[in-house]
């Protein structure tokens, strides 16, 4: 059997889902200054950096995501993602339009989902993740389950793993000035 280590080795592209992956699921409605509410999302800042170091070291990422939300899509390049995907609840077809335009398969994504829409996405990927916080039908389905919760270093967890087995991690760690 292949360990996880040896499939996130292989990974060239991380898909995930938003709401209760990059986020801990709530949905915070506000007013904005016209009386209109406005949906708004928090994000964790550590899933961020790490999603911006996969960037550096040419793994792509994205979101396919159910909602619509303009938080997301700040969000989405703040982290340097290559594909953002709304307002998609049926995941199929926009993981086969990502996979032709990434010139790519199935074996080269890993992809993060916590609720049943993310399941058949993960049914089709070499490493399919689950949050802490997913659905058990979820938890079931996947390879590997984070121990952090979506909105709270899930993403990190995804990130630091790929980093670490694709040799990236050590490069890292002297950037930083981190002794290993």
């Amino acid at each position: 059997m292949t360990s996880i280590h040896e499939l996130a080795a292989r990974v060239r592209l991380l898909l995930m889902d938003v709401d209760g992956v990059l986020t801990d699921g709530k949905l915070i409605n506000v007013p904005d200054g016209a009386g209109k509410v406005v949906e708004t999302k928090g994000f964790d800042s550590q899933d961020g950096i790490a999603l911006q170091w996969l960037s550096w070291m040419g793994i792509k990422t994205g979101v396919i995501s159910g909602r619509e939300s303009p938080a997301t899509a700040t969000r989405a390049a703040q982290c340097k993602m290559t594909y953002v995907y709304q307002g998609h609840i049926e995941k199929i077809p926009i993981l086969e339009e990502i996979l032709r335009d990434a010139g790519i398969t199935g074996e080269d994504v890993a992809y993060v989902g916590d609720d049943l829409t993310d399941v058949v996405v993960m049914n089709r990927v070499v490493l399919p993740i689950a949050t802490a916080n997913a659905r058990a039908e979820v938890k079931a389905r996947a390879k590997y389950v984070t121990e952090a919760s979506g909105g709270s270093g899930a993403i990190r967890e995804v990130c630091e793993l790929l980093l670490k087995a694709q040799g990236h991690w050590e490069k890292l760690m002297q950037k930083y000035e981190i002794p290993q």
